[in-house]
């Protein structure tokens, strides 16, 4: 049998594995800092959509409907959608990580895909679950801050990003985000009814409309699928 590893080991592992997490999601950062200022926002509305939002596809679909030319609240809308499943993680991380007062406040900023799925891989111990959380959480929210900041004044140096097609890249890097999770049927077949919706309302909503309407589907479908997978826990509990 190989022996369980030693305390020091798993926190190297962890601490390793938080820090590659950190850089892969960071460089993201880049391309976000360099649409926000071809979206039309400031060097440091840009730096401070990274602080306060810190989730990355609710940031791209803000300065997607921007870029679009949506006002700004279909644009918070839209963002805001993307971003509550960050509340469910939240749920379940209080239970797992049980912070209490300012490490609470804090934590709630961190709470996000990488650190939730960092804790979740660790649940089998209580000290590598809350080092797997902070440490993916701290290495994320620093690099994609610190990489956000780079892509900005990129962008800025180019002067009009719009004239070099950066504008495109904010459909693209959505997309980069997006692909990865659509890992089943039911997934795809959501994405696809989201995309065809936004898609017809295209020519005959205002901008940002559409973005919203995509959102919508997935919680809808997020919903029905939730009180399926419940009738289906009930029943076989009777």
């Amino acid at each position: 049998m190989t022996p369980a590893p030693t305390w020091q080991r798993r926190r190297r592992a962890v601490l390793r594995d938080a820090l590659g997490v950190g850089v892969a999601t960071g460089a993201y950062g880049l391309s976000f800092g360099a649409i926000g200022v071809a979206a039309g926002l400031t060097l440091a509305q840009t730096c401070a959509t990274s602080v306060l939002i810190f989730t990355g596809g609710s940031q791209f679909a803000l300065v997607g409907v921007l870029a679009a030319g949506g006002a700004t609240v279909p644009a918070s809308v839209a963002a805001v959608l993307l971003g509550a499943r960050n509340a469910l993680y939240g749920l379940r991380l209080s239970v797992l990580l049980r912070l209490r007062g300012l490490p609470r406040v804090v934590g709630a900023q961190l709470v996000i895909d990488e650190s939730t799925a960092m804790a979740l891989a660790h649940a089998d111990d209580d000290r590598a679950r809350r080092l797997a959380f902070w440490s993916t959480g701290l290495a994320v929210f620093v690099l994609w801050n610190l990489a956000t900041l780079g892509g900005a004044l990129a962008g800025q140096s180019l002067g009009d990003p719009r004239a070099l097609g950066l504008d495109a890249a904010v459909p693209a890097a959505f997309l980069a985000l997006l692909w990865p999770r659509l890992t089943d049927r039911a997934t795809r077949a959501v994405a696809a009814a989201a995309a065809l919706g936004a898609l017809l309302l295209v020519p005959v909503t205002p901008a940002g409309v559409p973005v919203m309407a995509a959102a919508l589907v997935a919680v809808v479908a997020g919903a029905l699928w939730r009180d399926a997978l419940l009738g289906r826990s009930r029943e076989a509990a009777a």
